[in-house]
């Protein structure tokens, strides 16, 4: 039985926990939440094959959960497409309203019915956004596990890290493998949203190789 899940994305942050909690000697169970977002079906296949890369006895195989939100987002650009936030815009303009709720209640209930005594997702100490302070993971976690009498525990091992120590700490893993756009074009990173230009600053501020494929021209690999 895995004795931590991991929150898992086909981002670089959840991606190096994931990575990190293994070489720790953790059993680790991946957990996905589909919202149904417009990036989500291409971001599972680079998921896959990072997931593939770690393929071993302590990492069991990749659980879904489904959580989707088409009836309360509705015309919100992650369904649509539409005024996707580009690379010059601010890190807030990329906020998911409510995403953290819907990841953890899901996660934490999982957790429960199947005896994992802990979830961890890879949140920042440079994290803005009202749904990622200590406050709210430790009301969320005495929430869920109020409702159900459980006991799961949510971990933020990166809570007190930068960007740039995360990308150090994972820098001998299949980066390759992971994706961070919110408007791929046949399955690429687009190179000209918000999160691209993000990724590509990571590798930078890191003083590594950025291996991304970019359609756009303007974010190729460094």
């Amino acid at each position: 039985m895995a004795g931590l899940a991991v929150l898992i994305s086909g981002g670089l942050d959840s991606a190096i926990l994931l990575g990190d909690a293994l070489r720790r000697g953790e059993h680790v169970a991946p957990l996905f939440i589909r919202f149904g977002l417009l990036w989500e079906q291409v971001e599972l296949l680079y998921l896959n094959k990072y997931l593939k890369a770690h393929s071993g006895p302590r990492l069991d195989p990749l659980t879904i959960l489904d959580q989707p939100v088409a009836d309360i987002y509705r015309d919100h650009w992650s369904l649509t497409g539409r005024n996707v936030p580009a690379a010059d815009t601010p890190d807030e303009a990329v906020f998911l309203p409510g995403r953290n709720v819907l990841l953890l209640a899901k996660a934490l209930l999982w957790c429960h019915m199947h005896h994992v005594p802990a979830v961890a997702l890879g949140a920042l100490s440079t994290n803005p956004f009202p749904d990622a302070t200590p406050e709210f993971f430790r009301g969320l976690e005495q929430t869920i596990n109020g409702a159900v009498g459980g006991a799961v525990r949510i971990v933020l091992p990166f809570a007190m890290l930068t960007k740039r120590e995360v990308m150090r700490l994972g820098q001998d893993l299949p980066l390759q493998f992971t994706f961070s756009c919110i408007q791929p074009i046949a399955g690429l990173h687009c190179g000209r949203c918000n999160k691209c230009a993000e990724r590509r600053h990571a590798f930078a501020d890191a003083g590594m190789i950025d291996p991304t494929r970019y359609a756009s021209s303007g974010l190729s690999p460094a």
